[in-house]
């Protein structure tokens, strides 16, 4: 079981699509303690989870970030980090391995520097951020790229794919963007129906042709999918949410990803591993014999399981309804396709 935590609201980038609304001006007050983040750690393990993704906003600009990596270390969980890249100096990575970081994903948007600059409003935020991952390779640790797609970038992910062969990195997370947080602006942008498909059906055949192991995200799709496709993939669902996965924000909420913002409590009101066991929000998500629509009567629900964040949003806030992009609905036009 994996969880994030959103360990802080600020972020020195202003990037158009965050879920956080994150940014250099994003209020840090009332953000769990370093102390209280201790807590939550020890929680967070009795809970049974392996797996603590530190992000934000950009987790590099809390000052104790390295002593949060030690204490999760120290307790057995396998802490690793989701970060933009430009804060991440030779100092700092070292300072993270050190402390126990098992690894780093660090997004790139494009191969192209322009298009990533835009992006995420920074004039030099693509070099900075493969400045990250070189540093971040020389301390000795596991490098993920992360690349959020949409119409405006898809045709630039075989380069992507190809800088991340040069850069050495592990892994890399294509992204489907989900309209949350500032990205409800671009929902335009967001892939959709046919091309939704057609566009994940490429990201898992590029997968042939690389060493670079390729998860799509946001897109649970791609395990029945896969499946049609005769793929072994070492992935067990597509959406974890409420399943095996939960976030944590800054203030202490418990949601049920990072891009659904439905609470399921808070941890300064009641324990984590509480929260996870007993909350009505999880419980409804584990009983697959809730979900409605087409997800409802899905035989592929347990290893696809629809994006919960996508179907609350384009069912006005229903996250038991049918994921718009179902995978059964759309399979006759791929099979079509070839």
């Amino acid at each position: 079981m994996l969880i994030s935590w959103n360990i802080t609201r600020r972020c020195n980038l202003y990037c158009e699509h965050c879920y956080r609304d994150s940014g250099p001006q994003a209020p840090v007050a009332g953000q769990l303690s370093t102390e209280e983040g201790r807590r939550l750690i020890d929680q967070i393990k009795e809970a049974g989870f392996r797996l603590l993704i530190l992000s934000g906003g950009e987790p590099l600009t809390r000052d104790d970030v390295c002593e949060l990596v030690a204490y999760a270390a120290s307790t057995g969980l396998r802490p690793v980090m989701g970060s933009n890249g430009t804060l991440l100096t030779a100092a700092k990575a070292a300072a993270l391995k050190a402390a126990g970081l098992g690894g780093i994903a660090i997004s790139i948007d494009s191969s192209a520097p322009a298009y990533h600059n835009r992006f995420r409003n920074a004039s030099d935020g693509w070099q900075k951020a493969v400045m990250g991952i070189r540093h971040a390779r020389e301390a000795g640790m596991k490098v993920q790229i992360n690349m959020t797609l949409s119409e405006k970038n898809i045709d630039d992910f075989e380069q992507v794919v190809r800088l991340a062969e040069q850069l050495n990195v592990v892994s890399l997370h294509p992204f489907f963007l989900v309209p949350t947080g500032r990205g409800v602006n671009m929902e335009e942008e967001a892939l959709k129906r046919e091309r939704y498909f057609s566009v994940l059906k490429r990201v898992l055949v590029k997968q042939k042709t690389t060493a670079v192991e390729i998860k799509p995200t946001c897109a649970p799709q791609f395990m029945p999918l896969a499946k049609s496709m005769g793929l072994d993939l070492r992935y067990t669902r597509g959406c974890l949410a409420g399943v095996s996965y939960c976030s944590v924000l800054p203030e202490g909420d418990v949601h049920v990803c990072p891009y659904l913002p439905v609470k399921a409590g808070n941890v300064r009101e009641q324990p984590f591993h509480e929260i996870w066991s007993h909350s009505s929000v999880f419980k409804d998500l584990r009983n697959f014999q809730k979900y409605e629509g087409a997800c409802g009567s899905c035989p592929d629900i347990h290893i696809c399981g629809g994006c919960r964040a996508r179907s609350y949003f384009y069912s006005n806030g229903n996250y038991l309804a049918e994921e718009p992009w179902c995978f059964k609905r759309f399979a006759d036009q791929l099979a079509v396709e070839g």
